[in-house]
Protein backbone atom coordinates (compact mmCIF):
# COMPACT_ATOMS: atom_id res chain seq x y z
CA UNK A 1 0.00 0.00 0.00
CA UNK A 2 1.11 3.56 -0.74
CA UNK A 3 -0.11 6.78 0.89
CA UNK A 4 -1.14 9.37 -1.69
CA UNK A 5 -2.27 12.98 -1.32
CA UNK A 6 -5.83 13.58 -2.49
CA UNK A 7 -8.86 15.86 -2.17
CA UNK A 8 -11.93 14.19 -0.67
CA UNK A 9 -15.40 15.00 0.54
CA UNK A 10 -15.45 13.63 4.12
CA UNK A 11 -19.26 13.46 4.20
CA UNK A 12 -22.25 14.11 1.91
CA UNK A 13 -22.46 17.74 0.77
CA UNK A 14 -19.30 18.61 2.72
CA UNK A 15 -16.60 20.77 1.13
CA UNK A 16 -13.69 18.82 -0.30
CA UNK A 17 -10.46 18.95 1.70
CA UNK A 18 -6.90 17.74 1.37
CA UNK A 19 -6.24 14.31 2.83
CA UNK A 20 -4.25 11.14 2.22
CA UNK A 21 -5.55 7.86 0.84
CA UNK A 22 -4.08 4.40 0.46
CA UNK A 23 -3.45 2.98 -3.01
CA UNK A 24 -2.94 -0.75 -3.41
CA UNK A 25 0.45 -2.17 -4.26
CA UNK A 26 1.09 -2.62 -7.99
CA UNK A 27 -0.09 -6.11 -8.91
CA UNK A 28 0.99 -8.34 -11.77
CA UNK A 29 -1.26 -6.67 -14.35
CA UNK A 30 -1.44 -3.20 -12.81
CA UNK A 31 0.01 0.12 -13.85
CA UNK A 32 0.83 2.92 -11.44
CA UNK A 33 -0.06 6.28 -12.96
CA UNK A 34 1.28 9.64 -11.85
CA UNK A 35 -1.83 11.75 -12.38
CA UNK A 36 -1.06 15.07 -14.05
CA UNK A 37 -4.56 16.42 -14.67
CA UNK A 38 -8.08 15.55 -13.54
CA UNK A 39 -11.24 17.05 -14.99
CA UNK A 40 -14.21 18.14 -12.90
CA UNK A 41 -17.41 16.56 -14.21
CA UNK A 42 -20.93 17.58 -13.15
CA UNK A 43 -21.40 13.96 -12.08
CA UNK A 44 -18.71 14.51 -9.44
CA UNK A 45 -20.98 17.11 -7.87
CA UNK A 46 -24.07 14.89 -8.12
CA UNK A 47 -22.25 12.12 -6.28
CA UNK A 48 -20.55 14.22 -3.61
CA UNK A 49 -23.97 15.71 -2.82
CA UNK A 50 -25.74 12.35 -3.08
CA UNK A 51 -28.04 13.61 -5.81
CA UNK A 52 -28.04 10.17 -7.44
CA UNK A 53 -28.33 8.16 -4.22
CA UNK A 54 -26.25 7.20 -1.25
CA UNK A 55 -22.48 7.58 -1.63
CA UNK A 56 -19.37 6.05 -0.07
CA UNK A 57 -17.43 8.48 2.10
CA UNK A 58 -14.82 9.80 2.32
CA UNK A 59 -15.21 10.25 -1.45
CA UNK A 60 -12.36 11.17 -3.79
CA UNK A 61 -14.09 12.14 -7.06
CA UNK A 62 -12.59 12.30 -10.52
CA UNK A 63 -13.00 10.07 -13.57
CA UNK A 64 -11.30 12.24 -16.17
CA UNK A 65 -7.71 11.26 -15.50
CA UNK A 66 -4.64 11.96 -17.60
CA UNK A 67 -1.14 11.05 -16.52
CA UNK A 68 2.08 9.16 -17.06
CA UNK A 69 2.90 5.54 -16.20
CA UNK A 70 5.53 5.36 -13.44
CA UNK A 71 5.53 1.63 -12.66
CA UNK A 72 4.16 -1.55 -14.25
CA UNK A 73 3.48 -5.02 -12.90
CA UNK A 74 5.47 -8.02 -14.08
CA UNK A 75 2.71 -9.25 -16.37
CA UNK A 76 1.87 -5.93 -18.05
CA UNK A 77 2.28 -5.98 -21.83
CA UNK A 78 0.31 -2.94 -23.00
CA UNK A 79 2.17 -0.12 -21.28
CA UNK A 80 5.64 0.89 -20.21
CA UNK A 81 7.05 3.46 -17.81
CA UNK A 82 6.77 6.91 -19.39
CA UNK A 83 3.66 6.19 -21.47
CA UNK A 84 0.96 8.88 -21.58
CA UNK A 85 -2.30 7.31 -20.44
CA UNK A 86 -5.82 8.00 -19.30
CA UNK A 87 -8.44 6.46 -17.04
CA UNK A 88 -12.14 7.15 -17.42
CA UNK A 89 -15.27 6.27 -15.49
CA UNK A 90 -14.56 2.60 -14.76
CA UNK A 91 -11.59 0.58 -13.58
CA UNK A 92 -12.90 -2.99 -13.83
CA UNK A 93 -15.85 -5.18 -14.83
CA UNK A 94 -16.76 -8.86 -14.71
CA UNK A 95 -14.93 -9.50 -18.03
CA UNK A 96 -17.09 -12.58 -18.69
CA UNK A 97 -20.57 -11.41 -19.70
CA UNK A 98 -21.56 -10.88 -23.33
CA UNK A 99 -21.20 -7.12 -23.04
CA UNK A 100 -17.71 -7.29 -21.53
CA UNK A 101 -16.60 -9.77 -24.19
CA UNK A 102 -17.94 -7.42 -26.85
CA UNK A 103 -15.90 -4.49 -25.50
CA UNK A 104 -19.00 -2.88 -23.97
CA UNK A 105 -17.71 -2.97 -20.42
CA UNK A 106 -19.86 0.04 -19.53
CA UNK A 107 -22.89 -2.25 -19.80
CA UNK A 108 -21.38 -5.12 -17.78
CA UNK A 109 -24.14 -7.43 -16.53
CA UNK A 110 -22.59 -7.31 -13.05
CA UNK A 111 -22.11 -3.53 -13.30
CA UNK A 112 -18.62 -2.13 -13.88
CA UNK A 113 -16.42 -1.06 -10.99
CA UNK A 114 -16.55 2.71 -11.10
CA UNK A 115 -13.38 4.75 -10.75
CA UNK A 116 -14.67 6.30 -7.55
CA UNK A 117 -17.68 5.85 -5.26
CA UNK A 118 -17.51 2.14 -6.02
CA UNK A 119 -16.29 -1.07 -4.45
CA UNK A 120 -13.45 -2.97 -6.08
CA UNK A 121 -13.13 -6.73 -6.27
CA UNK A 122 -10.90 -6.53 -3.19
CA UNK A 123 -13.85 -5.15 -1.23
CA UNK A 124 -12.25 -1.74 -0.78
CA UNK A 125 -13.75 1.59 -1.87
CA UNK A 126 -12.42 3.07 -5.09
CA UNK A 127 -10.92 6.56 -5.10
CA UNK A 128 -10.76 8.77 -8.16
CA UNK A 129 -8.56 11.25 -9.89
CA UNK A 130 -8.47 14.18 -7.47
CA UNK A 131 -5.23 12.62 -6.26
CA UNK A 132 -1.60 12.34 -7.23
CA UNK A 133 -1.43 8.65 -8.16
CA UNK A 134 -3.74 5.78 -9.07
CA UNK A 135 -3.24 2.04 -9.61
CA UNK A 136 -5.36 0.49 -12.38
CA UNK A 137 -5.45 -2.84 -14.20
CA UNK A 138 -3.85 -2.34 -17.62
CA UNK A 139 -7.02 -3.51 -19.37
CA UNK A 140 -8.93 -0.44 -18.11
CA UNK A 141 -6.28 2.08 -19.09
CA UNK A 142 -6.16 3.85 -22.46
CA UNK A 143 -3.31 5.46 -24.34
CA UNK A 144 -3.36 9.22 -24.92
CA UNK A 145 -1.89 9.94 -28.37
CA UNK A 146 1.09 12.25 -28.57
CA UNK A 147 -0.96 14.78 -30.53
CA UNK A 148 -3.19 15.49 -27.51
CA UNK A 149 -1.96 17.64 -24.63
CA UNK A 150 -2.73 15.91 -21.33
CA UNK A 151 -4.68 18.83 -19.85
CA UNK A 152 -7.18 19.11 -22.71
CA UNK A 153 -7.31 15.32 -23.08
CA UNK A 154 -8.39 14.69 -19.48
CA UNK A 155 -12.07 15.70 -19.97
CA UNK A 156 -12.29 13.46 -23.02
CA UNK A 157 -12.17 10.45 -20.69
CA UNK A 158 -15.76 11.24 -19.71
CA UNK A 159 -17.16 14.17 -21.71
CA UNK A 160 -15.49 12.94 -24.89
CA UNK A 161 -16.59 9.32 -24.78
CA UNK A 162 -20.05 10.19 -23.38
CA UNK A 163 -20.78 12.18 -26.53
CA UNK A 164 -18.70 10.21 -29.04
CA UNK A 165 -20.37 6.88 -28.29
CA UNK A 166 -23.97 7.92 -29.07
CA UNK A 167 -22.91 10.06 -32.03
CA UNK A 168 -21.22 7.02 -33.55
CA UNK A 169 -23.99 4.58 -32.61
CA UNK A 170 -26.72 6.76 -34.13
CA UNK A 171 -24.61 7.37 -37.25
CA UNK A 172 -23.91 11.07 -36.98
CA UNK A 173 -22.05 12.05 -40.14
CA UNK A 174 -22.40 13.61 -43.58
CA UNK A 175 -26.01 14.17 -44.55
CA UNK A 176 -27.25 13.99 -40.95
CA UNK A 177 -28.65 16.88 -38.95
CA UNK A 178 -27.64 16.70 -35.31
CA UNK A 179 -28.80 18.96 -32.49
CA UNK A 180 -26.88 19.23 -29.23
CA UNK A 181 -28.98 20.38 -26.28
CA UNK A 182 -26.86 22.33 -23.84
CA UNK A 183 -23.50 23.93 -24.49
CA UNK A 184 -21.50 23.17 -21.38
CA UNK A 185 -18.89 20.63 -20.36
CA UNK A 186 -20.48 17.82 -22.34
CA UNK A 187 -22.18 19.85 -25.03
CA UNK A 188 -19.16 21.75 -26.27
CA UNK A 189 -17.24 18.50 -26.78
CA UNK A 190 -20.26 16.94 -28.47
CA UNK A 191 -20.39 19.83 -30.92
CA UNK A 192 -16.71 19.43 -31.78
CA UNK A 193 -17.04 15.69 -32.32
CA UNK A 194 -20.28 15.88 -34.33
CA UNK A 195 -18.69 18.52 -36.55
CA UNK A 196 -15.56 16.40 -37.03
CA UNK A 197 -17.77 13.44 -37.97
CA UNK A 198 -19.22 15.56 -40.78
CA UNK A 199 -22.75 16.19 -39.46
CA UNK A 200 -24.64 19.47 -39.76
CA UNK A 201 -24.64 20.63 -36.14
CA UNK A 202 -27.12 22.85 -34.31
CA UNK A 203 -26.81 23.95 -30.70
CA UNK A 204 -30.02 24.31 -28.70
CA UNK A 205 -29.19 26.38 -25.63
CA UNK A 206 -31.33 28.36 -23.21
CA UNK A 207 -29.97 31.63 -24.55
CA UNK A 208 -27.66 32.99 -27.23
CA UNK A 209 -25.04 33.97 -24.65
CA UNK A 210 -22.51 31.41 -25.91
CA UNK A 211 -23.42 31.62 -29.60
CA UNK A 212 -20.06 32.95 -30.77
CA UNK A 213 -18.25 30.12 -28.99
CA UNK A 214 -20.65 27.56 -30.40
CA UNK A 215 -20.09 28.67 -33.97
CA UNK A 216 -16.33 28.88 -33.40
CA UNK A 217 -16.19 25.33 -32.07
CA UNK A 218 -18.07 23.76 -34.95
CA UNK A 219 -21.79 24.46 -34.78
CA UNK A 220 -23.47 25.44 -38.04
CA UNK A 221 -26.48 26.95 -36.24
CA UNK A 222 -27.27 28.14 -32.73
CA UNK A 223 -30.76 28.66 -31.34
CA UNK A 224 -32.19 29.77 -28.00
CA UNK A 225 -34.69 27.34 -26.50
CA UNK A 226 -35.96 30.19 -24.36
CA UNK A 227 -37.54 31.59 -27.55
CA UNK A 228 -40.78 29.69 -28.40
CA UNK A 229 -40.23 30.53 -32.07
CA UNK A 230 -37.26 28.14 -32.07
CA UNK A 231 -39.59 25.15 -31.71
CA UNK A 232 -41.82 26.44 -34.49
CA UNK A 233 -38.96 27.08 -36.90
CA UNK A 234 -37.16 23.76 -36.29
CA UNK A 235 -40.12 21.37 -36.20
CA UNK A 236 -39.26 18.06 -37.86
CA UNK A 237 -35.65 19.05 -38.57
CA UNK A 238 -33.23 16.66 -36.84
CA UNK A 239 -32.14 13.08 -37.31
CA UNK A 240 -30.57 13.03 -33.87
CA UNK A 241 -30.88 15.16 -30.76
CA UNK A 242 -28.13 14.67 -28.18
CA UNK A 243 -29.35 15.95 -24.82
CA UNK A 244 -26.41 16.79 -22.55
CA UNK A 245 -28.22 18.67 -19.77
CA UNK A 246 -28.90 17.14 -16.37
CA UNK A 247 -32.16 18.97 -15.75
CA UNK A 248 -35.74 18.04 -16.73
CA UNK A 249 -36.89 19.26 -20.15
CA UNK A 250 -40.18 19.64 -21.97
CA UNK A 251 -39.64 16.41 -23.87
CA UNK A 252 -42.70 16.84 -26.06
CA UNK A 253 -41.31 20.15 -27.35
CA UNK A 254 -37.89 18.68 -28.14
CA UNK A 255 -39.28 15.49 -29.66
CA UNK A 256 -41.30 17.62 -32.08
CA UNK A 257 -37.99 18.70 -33.60
CA UNK A 258 -37.19 15.18 -34.81
CA UNK A 259 -37.68 13.91 -38.33
CA UNK A 260 -39.39 10.59 -38.99
CA UNK A 261 -37.33 7.86 -37.31
CA UNK A 262 -35.32 10.48 -35.45
CA UNK A 263 -33.94 9.77 -31.99
CA UNK A 264 -33.42 11.87 -28.90
CA UNK A 265 -30.55 10.41 -26.88
CA UNK A 266 -30.01 11.51 -23.30
CA UNK A 267 -26.56 11.56 -21.73
CA UNK A 268 -27.33 14.06 -18.98
CA UNK A 269 -28.90 12.44 -15.91
CA UNK A 270 -31.29 14.59 -13.84
CA UNK A 271 -31.58 13.87 -10.13
CA UNK A 272 -35.38 13.75 -10.35
CA UNK A 273 -37.66 11.59 -12.55
CA UNK A 274 -38.71 12.97 -15.93
CA UNK A 275 -42.03 12.55 -17.70
CA UNK A 276 -42.52 11.70 -21.35
CA UNK A 277 -45.92 11.84 -23.05
CA UNK A 278 -46.09 8.87 -25.39
CA UNK A 279 -48.24 10.74 -27.90
CA UNK A 280 -45.18 12.86 -28.69
CA UNK A 281 -43.48 9.74 -30.12
CA UNK A 282 -46.30 8.26 -32.21
CA UNK A 283 -46.56 10.64 -35.14
CA UNK A 284 -43.17 10.08 -36.75
CA UNK A 285 -41.87 6.85 -35.21
CA UNK A 286 -39.57 8.89 -33.02
CA UNK A 287 -37.59 7.30 -30.22
CA UNK A 288 -36.10 8.28 -26.88
CA UNK A 289 -32.96 6.58 -25.68
CA UNK A 290 -29.88 7.03 -23.53
CA UNK A 291 -26.21 6.16 -23.63
CA UNK A 292 -23.58 5.54 -20.97
CA UNK A 293 -19.94 6.41 -21.67
CA UNK A 294 -18.25 3.78 -23.88
CA UNK A 295 -16.26 0.58 -23.60
CA UNK A 296 -12.49 0.51 -23.43
CA UNK A 297 -11.99 -0.13 -27.19
CA UNK A 298 -14.34 2.71 -28.13
CA UNK A 299 -12.70 5.06 -25.62
CA UNK A 300 -9.36 4.39 -27.30
CA UNK A 301 -10.99 4.93 -30.70
CA UNK A 302 -12.39 8.25 -29.47
CA UNK A 303 -8.98 9.46 -28.25
CA UNK A 304 -7.35 8.50 -31.55
CA UNK A 305 -10.14 10.30 -33.44
CA UNK A 306 -9.71 13.43 -31.32
CA UNK A 307 -5.96 13.41 -31.87
CA UNK A 308 -6.45 13.00 -35.62
CA UNK A 309 -8.78 16.00 -35.67
CA UNK A 310 -6.76 18.07 -33.17
CA UNK A 311 -9.75 18.08 -30.86
CA UNK A 312 -9.53 18.62 -27.10
CA UNK A 313 -11.75 20.13 -24.45
CA UNK A 314 -11.91 23.85 -23.82
CA UNK A 315 -10.58 24.08 -20.28
CA UNK A 316 -9.94 26.34 -17.34
CA UNK A 317 -6.94 25.00 -15.39
CA UNK A 318 -7.24 25.37 -11.62
CA UNK A 319 -5.34 24.52 -8.48
CA UNK A 320 -6.71 22.00 -6.00
CA UNK A 321 -7.55 24.73 -3.51
CA UNK A 322 -10.09 26.05 -6.03
CA UNK A 323 -12.13 22.83 -6.29
CA UNK A 324 -14.97 23.92 -4.02
CA UNK A 325 -15.31 27.26 -5.80
CA UNK A 326 -15.25 25.41 -9.11
CA UNK A 327 -18.17 23.23 -7.99
CA UNK A 328 -20.26 26.32 -7.30
CA UNK A 329 -19.29 27.81 -10.62
CA UNK A 330 -20.29 24.63 -12.46
CA UNK A 331 -23.71 24.78 -10.82
CA UNK A 332 -24.12 28.39 -11.96
CA UNK A 333 -22.87 27.58 -15.50
CA UNK A 334 -19.87 29.85 -14.96
CA UNK A 335 -17.20 27.83 -16.75
CA UNK A 336 -16.03 27.72 -20.36
CA UNK A 337 -16.13 24.83 -20.56
CA UNK A 338 -14.44 22.30 -18.29
CA UNK A 339 -12.47 22.77 -15.11
CA UNK A 340 -9.29 20.72 -14.98
CA UNK A 341 -7.26 20.31 -11.80
CA UNK A 342 -3.47 20.56 -11.99
CA UNK A 343 -2.79 17.68 -9.61
CA UNK A 344 0.70 18.99 -8.84
CA UNK A 345 -1.14 21.43 -6.56
CA UNK A 346 -2.71 18.71 -4.40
Amino acid sequence: MTSVAAYAAPAPKAPLERTTIERRAVGEFDVLIDIKFAGICHSDIHQVREGWGKGIFPMVPGHEIAGVVSEVGSGVTKYAVGDRVGVGCMVDSCRECDNCRAGLQQYCDQRPTMTYNGIGKDGRPTYGGYSQKIVVDENYVVRIPDGLALDVAAPLLCAGITTYSPLKHWNAGPGKKVAVVGFGGLGHVGVKIAHALGAEVTVLSQSLRKKDDGLRLGADHYYATGDPKTFEDLKGTFDLILNTVSAPLDFAAFLSLLRTDGAMVNVGLPEEPVQIVLQSLFGNRRSVSSSSIGGIPETQEMLDFCAEHNLGAEIELIGASEINDAYERVLSSDVRYRFVIDTATI
